[in-house]
């Protein structure tokens, strides 16, 4: 009899501990696969497990999401998502300006990544409050590229390929800051319109890389990050360089223009340059080759000059 109850005490304890084990099991596993993250506006972005069907609401976040390694998660893009060449063949969910948030829906996405500076307000308020999982993209400085690549990585639970890429990036940046932050400043007008007249000032992404090259933007100072400005304005500031990229990967013909005022010192050098919008206009990793290209512009003008 006593032994009876040794062996079922003894069983009794070993089925408790079993238990429990199984218990710290779950709950740890649980844990795990928890996801949090705080997106570009300070939100807390929560996933119950890696995300697995994304729906991007900008270029740039179709761009970042290809190198973070998840490319093969987005199941619905907006217009203009076409880097890399599988981008292409994503289904369209509408323009970024204009989604359609029926098709969103129907698309079972457990994450959705918007923009802030692109999307309707009102739009991603609309896909928030219907309980889609939302994170918002408000890249400002160049670093933004890096840090937006690993938190897509963190969501979808593909950390390394994106924490290198990530790495890369930063990496990159600065090598680049490295080799022209001590040489003479060049005066650089950058016009990504004509009519209007459009700029940058150094708060914005372009305008960030025009001081990363050893540029001097002449309108760095405006309160706008994309003001408009007269071509009186420009004249007097007699920029070494004028730098476009226009809308389109070809040299837009309203570059030229600025050959009427042969007295320009960036007319006279023959110092008009142009880079295609993509690869500087987007917060993605690209904009380090369309930095590279002002980088050696700016250079070009150096050499010139000197």
């Amino acid at each position: 009899m006593k032994d009876f109850r040794i062996n079922y005490v003894d069983r009794w304890r070993s089925n408790k501990i079993q238990l429990l084990l199984v218990f710290v099991f779950f709950v740890t596993t649980t844990n795990c696969m928890a996801i949090e993250v705080i997106d570009d506006i300070g939100r807390s972005v929560k996933l119950e497990k890696p995300a697995k069907r994304i729906i991007s609401l900008a270029p740039h976040v179709t761009e970042n999401l290809f190198a973070a390694g998840v490319g093969h998660l987005i199941v619905g893009a907006v217009n203009y998502s076409d880097y890399p060449e599988k981008a292409k063949t994503i289904p369209q969910v509408g323009g970024y300006n204009n989604f359609n948030i029926e098709l969103i829906l129907a698309s079972q996405a457990d994450l959705i990544i918007a923009w802030k500076e692109g999307n309707q307000k009102q739009q991603v308020e609309k896909l928030i409050s219907l309980g889609m999982t939302v994170y918002i993209s408000d890249p400002v400085k160049l670093e933004d590229v890096a840090r937006s690549i690993k938190h897509f990585g963190v969501l979808t639970g593909e950390n390394i390929i994106a924490d290198k890429a990530s790495s890369d990036f930063l990496s990159k940046l600065t090598s680049l800051r490295e080799q022209y932050r001590q040489l003479e400043k060049v005066s650089v007008f950058y016009q990504t319109w004509n009519v209007p007249l459009i700029t940058v000032n150094e708060s914005q992404s372009i305008g960030q890389v025009i001081k990363l090259c050893g540029g001097k933007n002449v309108f760095a100072e405006l309160d706008t990050l994309t003001p408009q400005v007269s071509i009186e304005a420009v004249i007097a500031s007699n920029p070494t360089t004028i730098i476009a990229s226009g809308m389109n990967q070809s040299r837009p013909e309203w570059l030229d223009d600025w050959k009427k005022w042969g007295f320009l010192s960036a007319v006279k050098q023959d110092h008009l340059f142009f880079v295609p919008p993509d690869i500087i206009q987007r917060h993605s990793p690209r904009i380090l080759q369309g930095a590279q290209m002002i980088c050696e512009y700016l250079q070009q003008a150096r050499n010139t000059v000197n």
